[in-house]
């Protein structure tokens, strides 16, 4: 242990990998903040910190069993319509993207038909199991993919462990922020829940072997998130120049 803590490599290779893991984590901190957005005010930053606790341990637990990640991505069957083999992993990446959009469709429904959902007690209860469950279910997903990505950088478990455990703990602190700047203006959720299906539509076409670099879904996402931050900034400007010709008497209409 105490060759890693002098070795500039191992160093090098945590700060990438704990780098690489916040950016892959980027749709997962944005669908947990959606969900957890549903739940009563005392219960959404619990739900948050758990659904992150959850994702640490998955993705160590995954790390752990290296060898059954390997032994994921040999084919199991093949689709004879698409003559596509199919293996553990796509079967995940399948299962996982069909429930992103699933999902994310229906919040997109859901923010436009306007549905009001109950917060007593019993519906809270049984929308806080749900929310949890949800979490875990995409955790799985995002920690599958974001392991075997880490397993081709570096070779060194421990090194992976430190960077998982960075990553969440980073996440932790941009979680909240993020939650409820995402809360606060509506447009960027619908503009999250847009990119969450398009992550879900990425995931479905890796299931089937094709590979969408994501490079190209992050930079479409920033160019619009960057957009709509204008859009925000002007929009406000504009109320503030109504706000101030209504406290001046006699200003210009």
């Amino acid at each position: 242990m105490m060759d890693l803590l002098f070795d500039p490599q191992a160093w090098i290779a945590l700060a990438t990998l704990t780098a690489l893991e916040l950016v892959l984590g980027i749709d997962n901190i944005i669908f947990i903040s959606i969900l957890v957005d549903k739940l009563p005010k005392h219960q959404q930053e619990k739900a948050r910190r758990l659904g992150l606790f959850m994702a640490m341990f998955m993705r160590i637990g995954l790390l752990l069993m290296l060898s059954w990640i390997v032994g994921m991505v040999e084919p199991l069957f093949t689709l004879p319509v698409f003559n596509q083999p199919i293996s553990g992993r796509d079967i995940i990446l399948l299962s996982g993207g069909l429930f992103l959009i699933w999902k994310s469709t229906g919040e997109i429904h859901g923010s436009l038909e306007g549905e009001d959902e109950s917060h007593g007690a019993g519906p809270a209860k049984a929308a806080f199991g749900a929310a949890i469950l949800q979490i875990m279910v995409i955790d799985l997903v995002f920690s599958l993919d974001s392991i075997i990505t880490a397993v081709g950088m570096v070779d060194d478990v421990r090194v992976m462990i430190a960077a998982v455990v960075c990553s969440v703990g980073l996440m932790m602190l941009f979680a909240s922020p993020i939650g409820r700047f995402v809360s606060d203006h509506p447009t960027i959720k619908m503009l999250a829940l847009s990119f969450l299906v398009v992550v879900g539509v990425v995931l479905v076409a890796e299931g089937f072997g094709h590979h969408v670099p994501k490079g190209y879904i992050y930079f479409a996402m920033g160019f619009s998130l960057a957009v709509e931050m204008m859009n925000i900034n002007m929009r406000k400007r504009a109320a503030n120049k109504v706000k101030l010709r209504q406290q001046i008497p006699g200003g210009p209409d």
